[in-house]
């Protein structure tokens, strides 16, 4: 994993793990939201943090569209890139 996914994937488990109550171990690319039972405001909770960290715009409504977290570090690594 490169720099900028490693990045996205840690911020991502950081957030995960105070929204869920589970330890930032507990998850891989392979995780997937609906097994979290993720709901609306947990995803802009997620996404907002997302742009705090990495100073980036990251469309909800793209965003939600993830099945997992590797989908998740895709796309918001994609969005670095531009």
């Amino acid at each position: 994993m490169d720099e900028d996914r490693q990045e996205v994937f840690d911020a991502l488990c950081t957030r995960a793990s105070q929204l869920f109550g589970k330890d930032v171990s507990e998850f891989t690319l392979e995780t997937k939201w609906a097994d979290l039972g993720v709901k609306s405001v947990q995803v802009s909770q997620i996404t907002t943090y997302l742009e705090d960290e990495l100073d980036i715009e990251v469309p909800y409504m793209k965003f939600r569209r993830c099945e997992t977290f590797g989908d998740a570090v895709e796309y918001v690594a994609g969005l670095l890139d531009e």
